[in-house]
């Protein structure tokens, strides 16, 4: 069986709101690493959900990735390590593509306050918002372990969760050198 040398593998980092995803996508890119937030416009959009469906981020809307544009990302090489990050409720379409799933997971008040401190505009900066993803983690939050392959705290400073994270998958001899 050939096995895929380290620095072409591919990692999804999940999480819900506020665990730290995208915070750590950028530590990532300034590490210089091919990291990519997919909860961004270019790799997910809002699409109609029942009114009923308890598990999608706003009433009626489910985020979800963009399944062309990810399958294509995940369809080109790559010569080194490979970091995505989101969470959609399309995911698991993908997770056969990813040498491990690793989980950012903090307390739910930490996760709230890290909300109530982003910027109008951003998901998760209303009461209503926060009530909704205060719900999502009762019922998603576990979910995402169960299909996890690692669990990283991520109630700390980002460097510290990108450290853990570098070393819980074997990286720190992957990190790019300046010029490079």
């Amino acid at each position: 069986m050939n096995t895929p040398a380290p620095q072409s593998r591919t990692y999804l980092i999940t999480g819900m709101s506020g665990a730290g995803k995208s915070s750590v996508v950028r530590e990532l890119i300034a590490l210089g690493f091919d990291a990519i937030d997919l909860d961004s416009a270019q790799w997910s959009h809002w699409v109609d959900a029942a009114a009923d469906d308890a598990l999608t981020p706003e009433q009626g809307r489910d985020w979800v990735w963009r399944e062309d544009r990810v399958a294509a990302l995940l369809a080109k090489p790559s010569r080194a390590p490979r970091l995505l990050a989101g969470t959609a409720s399309n995911m698991a379409a993908f997770y056969d593509r990813f040498d491990a799933v690793v989980l950012l997971s903090a307390s739910e008040d930490c996760l709230l306050q890290r909300l109530r401190e982003r910027g109008a505009g951003e998901y998760g900066s209303t009461q209503a918002q926060r009530a909704a993803v205060r719900e999502l983690i009762a019922q998603v939050e576990p979910l995402l372990h169960e299909s996890a392959d690692l669990t990283l705290d991520s109630s700390g400073p980002v460097a510290a969760t990108v450290r853990d994270l570098l070393r819980a998958l074997d990286l720190t001899a992957a990190l790019p050198t300046p010029g490079r």
